[in-house]
């Protein structure tokens, strides 16, 4: 009988680590969410564990705010996803005139 007992353990387990990475956020995903909100001429977004990003955003958004602004419009773009969904977020944000300079 305790094996029987274990076997349901086991796929109970399974189960929930299949429902767990189903719902886990992808980069891609989380980059959509971003753009949804919020124009960006250049975004990338790296991370592969489902709760902890990097992400690079240019947006015309941006122009005439602090760094700090920046990211509460990113914030904002993402709404409560930013406390359900993503542990930490890691951001870059440049205007279209700051990320030129850079790549030239």
């Amino acid at each position: 009988m305790g094996g029987f007992k274990n076997v349901k353990i086991w796929l109970s387990i399974k189960r929930l680590s299949l429902k767990i990475k189903n719902t886990m956020l992808s980069a891609m995903q989380l980059e959509s969410y971003i753009t949804e909100h919020l124009n960006c001429d250049f975004i990338e977004v790296r991370g592969d564990d489902g709760t902890h990003f990097e992400a690079v955003i240019v947006s015309p958004a941006f122009e005439g705010k602090r760094m700090v602004q920046q990211h509460q419009l990113v914030y904002a773009a993402l709404g409560d996803r930013m406390r359900a969904e993503i542990h930490a977020l890691s951001m870059q944000t440049y205007t279209p005139e700051k990320w030129q300079e850079l790549n030239k």
